[in-house]
């Protein structure tokens, strides 16, 4: 009993020495992740997320199902094929610690109220939580669980990860959890809630 107590507090110490990351070396490398998600982290292109601010546990998670294949997108699996566990959480860590800029939303004031109303309290008709329980009222997530932050995200992205956990195509969330709310999801409630996402501060 005691040599099992005692592996475990080694393999504990090990997963929190890479989850501490270092952010520095992180910098280095994010230097190839610049084009797409901007030097920061603060993505200028609509399509491509922002990943300043965002929880470390979620991106080194990403990351790893990139490389893995647990989650499709040629242009990332290209990106990270080379990457270490070490190299993940440093990249992570750089990201993390950096400050999230605002985001905006050019939509009709009907669609940000019906975006709130959603996010803060799901449908119930239809049968859908609501955003705020995993992703918290303001949009921050909740990062030792891994629950990623989602304020201040462009529309465009959110609208394509929601499309893609509907479709199936994005099939790395942990027990289908957004592929059983997202399915559940007309167009208009997507458009919606990623609309709203954009408005939260960070």
């Amino acid at each position: 009993m005691h040599r099992i107590v005692v592996t475990a507090l080694i393999l504990g110490l090990s997963s929190l020495a890479h989850a501490a990351g270092d952010p520095e070396a992180g910098k280095a490398k994010a230097v190839a992740c610049a084009a797409c998600h901007g030097e920061d982290g603060n993505s200028f292109v609509p399509n491509f997320p922002k990943l300043a601010g965002q929880g470390a546990r979620y991106l080194e998670k990403q990351l790893a199902d990139f490389q893995s294949g647990a989650r499709q997108d040629a242009t990332m699996a290209g990106m990270v094929a080379a990457l270490s566990e070490q190299d993940r959480w440093d990249l992570a860590a750089y990201f993390a610690a950096q400050p999230l800029q605002p985001g905006s939303s050019s939509a009709d004031p009907d669609v940000l109220a019906r975006g709130k109303k959603i996010y803060l309290g799901g449908d119930a008709h239809k049968g859908y939580p609501a955003c705020a329980g995993c992703h918290a009222p303001d949009g921050a997530g909740n990062a030792p669980a891994g629950w990623p932050s989602l304020r201040a995200q462009h529309p465009t992205y959110i609208v394509k990860q929601l499309n893609d956990f509907r479709s199936g195509a994005r099939a790395n969330d942990p027990n289908k959890m957004m592929r059983q709310i997202a399915v559940q999801m007309s167009d208009a409630d997507i458009e919606a809630v990623a609309e709203y996402i954009a408005t939260l501060a960070p």
